[in-house]
């Protein structure tokens, strides 16, 4: 006949190196993640936590809306006081701010 009987074949004798080699692309993946994505974004969060702790009054800062303002007082740990254009001063929590723009120096008169 045309058609052989399938037998089921024993579980060879190295099965726990097998189940490493299954799991490898797994664990390769998680590396690479973690350096292209994890790493990065801590290193980010860092950065900008040490920037928050670091304002100061008259530093120009750029807000997550994109606004620009000077800091006129530091409230608490939270909140900032920030002056945009000749209006009252505004309260903003620190987190909102993405960037701290440097003072510009005076020019040198020649």
């Amino acid at each position: 006949m045309f058609v052989t009987e399938a037998y089921a074949q024993a579980p060879g004798a190295g099965g726990g190196a097998s189940f490493i080699i299954q799991l490898a692309p797994f664990l390769l993946i998680f590396v690479i993640m973690y350096f292209l994505i994890i790493r990065p974004q801590r290193q980010r969060m860092k950065s900008h936590q040490a920037m928050i702790a670091a304002l100061k009054r008259n530093d120009t800062i750029v807000t997550a809306g994109g606004m620009i303002g000077k800091i006129t007082k530091v409230v608490d740990d939270a909140e900032v006081e920030v002056k945009f254009g000749e209006n009252q001063p505004v309260r903003i929590v620190r987190s909102t701010i993405s960037e701290v723009r440097a003072k510009p120096e005076p020019a040198a008169n020649d």
